[in-house]
């Protein structure tokens, strides 16, 4: 899997976050110290990076992604009591929209921390791939 060990490392990151925060806070705090994590393990990314979608070539408007880490993978969080179709939703469509390959979707709102590798199967990176 492209950017397996990226990924990881996002995920660990959180996992570090969950367990030293809990469950119960918004997203934004999360969010915060997801910053210092991935600081701490030298990591480049941007946070909150509004991105411009189109629509047949024409800009409808923009959207923000938690994070872009590494110029590469799209992170998006969540503090919700649990993850549904929809936060799946709208994860995969911010890949398409941003035409990257995979990201993963973080929960920290449950009492164990969720998380989704979601996959683009549109982009050419994942041809074979198939989301599960």
């Amino acid at each position: 899997m492209q950017y397996e060990e990226l990924t990881h490392k996002i995920i660990g990151c959180a996992m570090r976050v969950h367990s030293t925060l809990g469950s119960g806070f918004q997203e934004v705090i999360y969010q915060r110290a997801m910053d210092i994590e991935m600081r701490k393990q030298d990591m480049s990314f941007g946070r909150e990076m509004e991105i411009t979608i189109f629509y047949d070539g024409i800009d409808i408007g923009t959207r923000r992604v938690d994070f872009f880490v590494e110029d590469k993978v799209m992170v998006e969080l969540k503090a919700v009591a649990r993850l549904d179709e929809l936060h799946l939703a709208q994860a995969m469509n911010y890949l398409e929209a941003y035409k990257l390959p995979v990201g993963p979707l973080i929960n920290f709102g449950s009492k164990s921390l969720e998380f989704k590798r979601v996959f683009n199967v549109r982009h050419s990176d994942n041809s074979d791939y198939k989301h599960s």
